[in-house]
């Protein structure tokens, strides 16, 4: 090993050493023009569920109905996940797991698949690979224990794209899917548009989706809707964090809630979601939520509240407990349910 590679890896260890600010992760400083960043956390749960809707360890936008209330008690680490970002100057890769695979079953050693959620590149405003819809407003997401958090108000989807960003603007080219039609006919990407708004006080995003699905009939069917998310700062460090959707916009909404059509129908779609997060003091907080999702092919009405409160406990460390509820209000059935979390964030 030449002396070059030397320093330079003895430089890189005590960059890591040293360099551990609360849940930015580990930094290391190859050279001047590049970097790699480790990140991600390690979540352990214990989550209770009784109704008459079966137990999930996190709730999506439907449930299975239950001809009679059922009660169910597990302890999982699934959420767990780590990150690795390279960078080399305006060049950025970007990939992240968690072991929320599947496979895993609770009679011997509970071993979960782990499963990319993101794999992209980004180059001066062009980003290409899997990640988040171009159609989410990530910072409107609420803080909770359960996993996402009222997901049947959400806009929640992670897919293959290729986006363009300029300043407030992106729009984005991303993998179709006619979920309830005839995916082997998908010829067209789907297409979206976004603009954020961004100051002090938060932010607000508009998006529109605009695509092509195809019905098992062969029938080809326009779809077209609308997004609106917003995270606004309150008093002090607290927020109130907001969507509305509406339109055809099927499985970019509400995690399973809504398909894109219903025999040869396009599916409409109407979502919202309200969260408010109070800070009591500087390491303890509390998420009051309500979300709802409503559709008309299928008459979907489910929807979810909780409140919770976290502590940290140091600047990687936090607890937190959560109350709620689940609800498929056309079925006559919800569960409520309780969880404690543990996370530790690099």
């Amino acid at each position: 090993m030449s002396a070059t590679h030397t320093k330079a890896l003895a430089a890189a260890g005590l960059t890591l050493a040293l360099a551990a600010p609360s849940q930015a992760g580990f930094e290391i400083d190859i050279t001047d023009n590049d970097k790699l960043i480790f990140g991600g956390y390690i979540k352990m749960d214990a989550r209770y569920v009784d109704g008459d809707v079966a137990y999930r360890d996190f709730w999506i936008g439907t449930g299975t109905p239950l001809e009679e209330d059922a009660s169910q008690f597990r302890i999982f680490a699934n959420e767990t996940r780590f990150n690795t970002k390279y960078i080399h100057g305006d060049v950025t890769g970007f990939i992240e797991m968690d072991f929320l695979g599947g496979g895993g079953n609770e009679v011997i050693s509970n071993s979960f698949h782990p499963r990319i959620r993101h794999a992209f590149i980004s180059y001066k405003g062009v980003t290409a690979g899997q990640t988040w819809s171009t159609i989410m407003n990530t910072s409107a997401i609420p803080e909770t224990a359960d996993f996402a958090g009222a997901t049947v108000g959400l806009a929640f989807i992670r897919q293959g794209q290729i986006r363009y960003s300029t300043g407030g603007f992106a729009v984005s080219i991303e993998n179709p899917e006619s979920w309830g039609g005839d995916t082997s006919n998908d010829r067209l990407p789907d297409v979206v548009a976004k603009y954020t708004l961004k100051g002090d006080w938060g932010n607000v995003s508009l998006a529109g989706l605009g695509r092509e699905l195809n019905t098992n009939g062969g029938n080809r069917e326009t779809a077209f809707g609308g997004s609106l998310a917003a995270r606004i700062n309150t008093f002090g460090k607290s927020d109130l964090r907001l969507q509305l959707h509406y339109g055809e916009l099927g499985r970019y909404i509400s995690v399973g809630g809504a398909q894109d059509l219903v025999g040869e129908e396009v599916e409409n779609v109407t979502a919202y979601l309200a969260a408010y997060r109070h800070f009591w003091t500087d390491t303890l907080r509390s998420t009051f939520l309500y979300g709802r999702v409503e559709t008309d092919e299928a008459n979907i009405d489910n929807d979810q509240w909780s409140v919770n409160v976290f502590q940290d406990l140091n600047k990687f460390l936090s607890v937190g407990f959560e109350v709620g509820n689940f609800a498929m209000n056309e079925s006559d059935a919800d569960s409520y349910y309780g969880q404690f979390s543990m996370r530790y964030a690099l």
